[in-house]
């Protein structure tokens, strides 16, 4: 199904600006966190569920006439379950910071320590950094990665856990190149009595897709996002079993969030359904190999990568010896129409409005169709970008590229 935003506005200022899909069309995203939705997710967005209030759960509604709402929410929830094996879900968290905040204020108690990765090292925001609300309302202990594999520092985390008898360990981040090892880390949390948290927002893709471990039966809950790796729409979910399912459920609602938007939630249930597929499998497999060969492409032409490589669907680029910023790099490569993002590194002598890093991810340009070969031309454009190469160019190259790879539902439009 394809709907013309731009041409159904009525607002002649906004019309022109919702031909975002131009945009995207032309460039190609190498932003580890984006990725291509169907079109029958994107169909699912533009729906009438928009229009319909639903605060509570299937079967225990505050609004009349949600009859519809809870056979799409039932629907969304029991296919989460199938697909990462969990005994509940709940789908309504608007995103994967409200899924975390939600999951803390459930298990914990303000004041209560967090153990966490920090920023630097790949973390995320909302693990009670210091500038996130969730640094406010705990105490957050951070750990970073081993100087050699660009894992968990597991021996730190486990001196940290018992030095700080935190309540919840958090594990998993947005900058993170290694697969986390739940095993172990679910050992150091039943040895200190506390919960153990996986914030899988970047790899829960790659762990329905059976490419990465499950963080079950280690940890106590999952929380995620559904639009990355999992292609679904923009949203959050948190999984758990069904012990702690009626603390998770009052601390989304009524804790933290009103009513549930169901437009999201019945795209969350297609981008399932999708999921449990053979071609979602496949698909998973295409973005892990990506990576892996786009990050031995650009070490082949001198670019230092942390953790030596990856084994998930995104690359953390050290720009320290090639004398130039995250953020420079950002710019440079944009500028030719590919997209990316600065991040920092772990110890990272710069701030993060500049950062030593560039973050590459592979999800998006694998749902456009590209395999290793392509790979080795984006490596190429990439280090000749950087190099100082000449932008009109190689925005050409770029372009021409996406052309022959469209966005899957949006082939021809616009062009």
């Amino acid at each position: 199904m394809k709907t013309n935003l731009a041409e159904s506005a009525a607002d002649a200022e906004l019309a022109p600006l919702l031909e975002e899909d131009r945009r995207q069309q032309q460039c190609l995203t190498l932003i580890a966190s984006e990725n291509h939705c169907s079109p029958a997710v994107r169909a699912c967005l533009a729906s009438s569920l928009t229009d319909k209030y639903a605060e509570g759960y299937p079967g225990a509604r505050y609004y009349g006439g949600c009859q519809v709402a809870d056979r799409v929410e039932e629907l969304a929830r029991s296919r989460a379950r199938r697909l990462f094996g969990a005994e509940h879900a709940n789908v309504q968290p608007h995103s994967g910071t409200q899924a975390n905040l939600a999951a803390y204020m459930a298990l914990m108690s303000p004041g209560d320590t967090m153990l966490a990765m920090d920023l630097s090292a790949g973390g995320h925001l909302s693990h009670a950094a210091k500038m996130s609300h969730t640094g406010v309302i705990f105490s957050g202990v951070h750990y970073g990665i081993g100087a050699d594999d660009g894992q968990p520092d597991y021996a730190a985390i486990e001196a940290l856990a018992g030095r700080t008898r935190p309540r919840l360990i958090v594990a998993g981040g947005s900058a993170i190149p290694a697969e986390v090892d739940w095993e172990r880390l679910g050992r150091v949390a039943r040895a200190g009595g506390a919960w153990l948290m996986a914030d899988v927002a970047h790899t829960a893709g790659l762990i329905a897709g059976g490419v990465h471990r499950s963080p079950f039966p280690h940890a106590d809950l999952v929380t995620m996002t559904t639009h990355k790796t999992l292609r679904g729409p923009r949203g959050g979910m948190i999984l758990c079993q069904e012990e702690l399912a009626r603390r998770i459920d009052k601390s989304v609602f009524p804790g933290g969030q009103g009513g549930p938007l169901l437009h999201a939630i019945a795209a969350k249930a297609q981008a399932f359904g999708e999921a449990l597929t053979p071609a979602f499998r496949d698909y998973c497999r295409r973005v892990v190999a990506n990576a892996a060969r786009l990050g031995e492409f650009l070490r082949e032409r001198g670019y230092d990568l942390v953790s030596g490589g990856t084994a998930s669907h995104l690359l953390l680029v050290d720009l320290r010896r090639r004398g130039i910023t995250g953020l420079a790099a950002e710019k440079a490569l944009l500028a030719v129409d590919l997209v990316t993002n600065k991040n920092l590194i772990p110890n990272d002598p710069r701030g993060a409005r500049e950062a030593s890093g560039l973050r590459l991810g592979t999800a998006a340009v694998t749902t456009r169709g590209m395999g290793t070969e392509e790979m080795a031309l984006l490596a190429r454009i990439v280090d000749e970008t950087l190099a100082g190469g000449a932008p009109e160019k190689l925005r050409d190259r770029v372009r021409e590229l996406a052309r022959h790879f469209p966005i899957p539902g949006l082939e021809g439009e616009r062009e």
